[in-house]
């Protein structure tokens, strides 16, 4: 049996997007073990879905993991590695891991570690493969590499089946839940406030406050999920609140690894998010979501599945920057109401 693995991207809403172009992979070789590696905090995600036999956890990043990942990975007796990575390190780890096959986008001066190297872009003046402002969807970016590589892309990048969370990461959101004294049939809003990538990616807190106060005069709970680099944003959250309101709020930053968010997540009614990992996560678990995009590209990174954005276009949007050098107003013009409004649709 060929055992095949797939090298997942780094950064949690990447994976998601890698999700089509997993589910291709699978469908081309369907008698093949097919295994997922990546990061370790997001293995539990890729170990949902559908088609995957197993997974790789990776710990430790950049060039000081080459090491440790190659070991890993040797482990798995694999046969070939498709890269949805882009770097040097990713391509020297799998080299080192003494896998056969290895195939993926030459970039960052990796071609020679490859043996079957596609081009980021198409030539004789067609599109750029890479997403930008003016590109496809992100998740067309891998679709395209699986294409390239001749496995065929019978539909157009998106969602797969929605994720089933595991049976314990239910219970234990259930559990948690239930401490915070919510009812197992309320209904739950939830609000995803962080943004790994920058602060540029975060409607202001205050916003969200009034967000979180329109939306519970409908008869729900709201929810506050994040990581904990994310708790300073919470508490900005929670100060701007009405005592009154801040008392139904759930507050949750924290204290979920990703098997939980993702029970967490598929049990709201509806997530409000930046563009971040935790808006791509709601959306593979089958939730609408309304997905507020300030300095990135909705054209490229918006949810695969059923979704409202929300933006205001000035004149600098996309910039795709990290920090606003200015006043933020590309989400400092959005309205509390206007999410509001977003999220009552859905309800």
């Amino acid at each position: 049996m060929t055992r095949i693995v797939v090298r997942a991207p780094n950064w949690l809403g990447d994976i998601v997007m890698a999700f089509p172009a997993i589910a291709a992979v699978r469908a081309a070789h369907p008698g093949a073990h097919l295994a997922v590696a990546a990061p370790a905090p997001f293995a539990d995600v890729c170990a949902a879905v559908p088609g995957v036999d197993g997974v790789v956890p990776l710990r430790g990043s950049g060039i000081r993991a080459i090491g440790a990942h190659a070991e890993t990975l040797a482990a798995g007796r694999f046969d070939l590695a498709i890269l949805f990575t882009n770097s040097f390190a990713s391509a020297l780890s799998v080299s080192r891991a003494g896998i056969a096959e290895r195939w993926g986008y030459r970039r960052d001066l990796r071609g020679r570690l490859l043996t079957r190297a596609i081009p980021p872009r198409r030539r004789r003046g067609a599109a750029a493969a890479a997403p930008g402002p003016a590109g496809p969807h992100h998740s067309a970016y891998y679709l395209r590499l699986v294409a390239s590589l001749g496995m065929p892309v019978d539909a157009p990048a998106g969602p797969v089946a929605p994720l089933a969370p595991s049976t314990a990461a239910v219970e234990r959101a259930a559990a948690l839940l239930a401490d915070a004294g919510v009812d197992a049939g309320a209904r739950l809003v939830g609000f995803a406030p962080g943004a790994a990538y920058g602060s540029a990616k975060r409607w202001p807190p205050e916003r969200v406050a009034g967000a979180i106060a329109g939306v519970t005069r409908h008869g729900v709970r709201a929810a506050l999920f994040g990581a904990a680099a994310d708790r300073e944003i919470a508490r900005a959250i929670q100060s701007a609140l009405d005592p009154a309101v801040r008392a139904s709020v759930v507050d949750l930053v924290g204290r979920t690894d990703v098997a939980t968010l993702m029970a967490m997540l598929a049990r709201c009614a509806v997530v409000v998010a930046n563009d971040s990992g935790a808006m791509h996560v709601a959306s593979a678990v089958g939730r609408p979501v309304v997905a507020i995009f300030g300095p990135t590209d909705e054209r490229a990174t918006a949810p695969m599945g059923p979704h409202t954005l929300v933006r205001h276009d000035v004149f600098c949007r996309p910039c795709l920057l990290r920090a606003c050098p200015i006043d933020h107003r590309c989400l400092r013009r959005i309205d509390a109401a206007d999410v509001v409004e977003a999220v009552a649709r859905h309800l």
